[in-house]
């Protein structure tokens, strides 16, 4: 489909004949011979003088290809162009961060699968978080590890290969022993500042308790809610356990509870399932929808040609002008 981007210069097109119909005519001064008897000679020869001054006159050719010209220029300063077929693309306006205990404690062999059998807490968050991401198609992700330090992973990024594969090389122990979510709360608030969506999800899982935070998990939720980041909580360790290696829930209850989110526990692979899948109910993606249709300018075709029909104009007159001479 071809179309104008400026259609209201097609007005333009009757200017040429306005000026000519409503304008003075041009006169162009010629070289005259003057003698004496003047009008006895004109009586004598039974003749009429003429103006000292003529009108030039053009032919039906020069003047079919002015009306061209015209017509085209003023359709190349309409903008002529292609319209293509209609793209839709959609955009997701949540950015979602997923920040992964990796403290020594996740090490435990403790989780217990659908067949019965018993598995490494970490193992089985990872195949959870795995399939979780795969379903974010369209959302930003990013994912932080944190045990004595928090370590961003990944910024937020649609890249959710690259995000499957680094929870997949995360490994016990890489971020220390101890637990810091304090620190992992205010590396996600800092990772924020780079999205512009209004839509921030925070998912903590965690299996201890803060030991080494430099600031305050609850501090750390209170400046998370003042910047519109929601957070949801996951505990998957043991509350009767001792020193770190007993998840603090009461913590991670008042984390959620500060900033609008839920906290959830999990002791099982199937109920970690269920957890990510109740916080995806709870948080149902927004997206935008943009659609367009390509757009294709055609205006240097429409001056190519006017400019093929004025040099052929010009070459015409300049061929009829030389035959004269030569008569």
């Amino acid at each position: 489909m071809i179309t104008l981007a400026h259609p209201w210069v097609l007005l333009l097109l009757p200017l040429p004949w306005l000026v000519w119909r409503f304008a003075p005519v041009h006169r162009e001064r010629v070289e005259a011979l003057r003698f004496p008897f003047f009008r006895r000679i004109v009586k004598t020869a039974d003749i009429e003088p003429g103006p000292g001054a003529v009108v030039r006159r053009r032919t039906r050719g020069q003047m079919a290809a002015a009306i061209a010209i015209w017509a085209l220029l003023v359709l190349a300063i309409a903008g002529p162009q292609r319209l293509g077929d209609p793209v839709e693309k959609v955009r997701s306006a949540r950015d979602v961060v997923l920040a992964i205990d990796i403290s020594g404690s996740m090490d435990t062999v403790d989780f217990a699968t659908p067949e019965g059998d018993l598995q490494q807490r970490l193992a089985a968050v990872k195949q959870v978080v795995r399939d979780f991401v795969a379903q974010r198609d369209g959302d930003r992700v990013a994912l932080i590890v944190f045990g004595t330090r928090a370590f961003l992973q990944a910024p937020l990024t649609e890249d959710l290969d690259t995000i499957a594969d680094l929870v997949d090389q995360t490994q016990v122990g890489m971020a220390g022993p101890h637990t810091a979510l304090g620190d992992a709360i205010g590396l996600a608030i800092r990772t924020f500042e780079a999205s512009e969506v209004e839509q921030r999800l925070m998912i903590l899982l965690s299996d201890g308790a803060d030991t080494g935070s430099r600031m305050s998990p609850l501090n750390a939720a209170e400046i998370a809610r003042d910047r519109g980041v929601e957070i949801h909580t996951v505990a998957v360790g043991d509350p009767e356990g001792g020193g770190e290696n007993r998840v603090d829930t009461r913590t991670l209850r008042d984390i959620a509870a500060r900033t609008g989110g839920q906290s959830f526990f999990a002791s099982d692979t199937e109920a970690l399932r269920d957890t990510y899948a109740q916080i995806d109910r709870l948080t149902p993606r927004l997206v935008e929808r943009l659609s367009y249709r390509p757009r294709t300018p055609l205006a240097h075709h429409v001056l190519a040609l006017a400019a093929v029909i004025g040099v052929a104009a010009l070459g015409l007159l300049t061929a009829r002008k030389a035959r004269r001479t030569r008569a």
